[in-house]
């Protein structure tokens, strides 16, 4: 399949600059994977479309305020650095603008001194690998210094970072948030509970794959950049247990997605932590989850071949070309999906 497969017209002012208020706020499309019917709601009613014993995945993956913004120690020059990976305590895998300048030697200020880097080496994709230097710790200086990196096309800037965070953020490693979690309550999770819902937790670091666009026009032939995941044995067992009992394993999240499918073993998932780069597109065939909650994706992107992996490519084009029509937000701010 080619790249431009997965295109649709978008009109700029439909992408969502800023969250709502209420999260629960925000419009829900339903779709039938199979038929393609569509019904239109709000978030809060997702309750409905969840029965006793389906088990809920989150990823509790928390953002870390990865975009540092500072000069060159030589020349003053301002750079960005977007961190991605960390690799040891004081080295991290980044990206960095201007690229091209940022060579191994070169030296990055950040907040009058407060922390500097040098860049060790570049790899072969031309992130940059750098170590960290500084007195005190490191992540009170990232949280001084840092900010959310909000994707290119948010072009507001966030006024409470805890907005680009999921109310179950806890472990601490994404450069981007789950935006499909961003929906979800204290409150609606606990209605969910008290129905008899479960409710288990994965983790996967959120890195690279969510910014690289697709640049290769035959899909087959595009690398996802692998990122770090975690499934504890009781949320395995938990999980395995759902389905067991023939009741929906429903993933919140194409990250959520994603990792379940990269510990399945059969019909069953495995448990334990490891770096997954594992691509879903058009002909994957799912062996754990059974419904997908989503946000509305880029044109191109991988997310939108996921989707329409799960669903099919014409009918998630259809409900793309119906959202555009109702005039849904779209993106990591935006509406909500729930493909059963």
């Amino acid at each position: 399949m080619n790249k431009s497969d997965f295109y649709y017209d978008l009109p700029e002012s439909l992408i969502a600059q800023s969250p709502l208020e209420d999260r629960t706020a925000s419009r829900l499309m339903v779709m039938d994977r199979f038929t393609g019917k569509t019904e239109h709601k709000y978030f809060r009613d997702i309750i409905d479309y969840l029965h006793e014993g389906d088990c809920l995945v989150l990823n509790d993956t928390k953002v870390i305020p990865a975009r540092l913004i500072g000069h060159r120690e030589d020349t003053g020059t301002q750079v960005e650095l977007l961190l991605l990976k960390r690799l040891s305590d004081d080295l991290w895998e980044c990206l960095s603008y201007p690229g091209k300048k940022a060579r191994p030697g070169h030296r990055m200020v950040f907040g009058e001194g407060l922390l500097k880097c040098e860049v060790e080496s570049v790899t072969e994709d031309g992130n940059r690998i750098v170590r960290f230097l500084y007195d005190g710790i490191f992540e009170e200086i990232l949280d001084t210094l840092g900010e959310m990196p909000l994707p290119p096309y948010i072009t507001e800037k966030l006024q409470d970072k805890n907005r680009y965070q999921t109310v179950y953020a806890k472990h601490e490693g994404s450069a981007a948030a789950p935006t499909a979690g961003l929906h979800f309550t204290q409150e609606l999770l606990q209605k969910i509970k008290e129905k008899g819902i479960h409710i288990a937790k994965v983790t996967l670091h959120v890195g690279l794959g969510t910014f690289r666009p697709v640049k290769v026009d035959d899909i087959d032939h595009h690398k996802m950049h692998s990122e770090y995941c975690i499934i504890e044995k009781d949320q395995a067992a938990l999980i395995n247990k759902t389905k067991d009992a023939g009741k929906r394993v429903i993933a919140v999240g194409t990250t959520s997605c994603r990792t379940l499918e990269s510990f399945a073993k059969g019909n069953r998932i495995d448990y334990g932590q490891k770096n997954t780069d594992i691509f879903i597109f058009p002909g994957y065939e799912f062996k754990i989850i059974d419904a997908l909650i989503t946000n509305f994706h880029l044109p191109e992107s991988t997310l939108i071949m996921l989707i329409s992996a799960f669903s099919s490519r014409e009918g998630v084009l259809s409900a793309y070309e119906e959202a555009v029509k109702e005039k849904y937000r779209f993106f990591s701010f935006g509406d909500a999906m729930f493909i059963k």
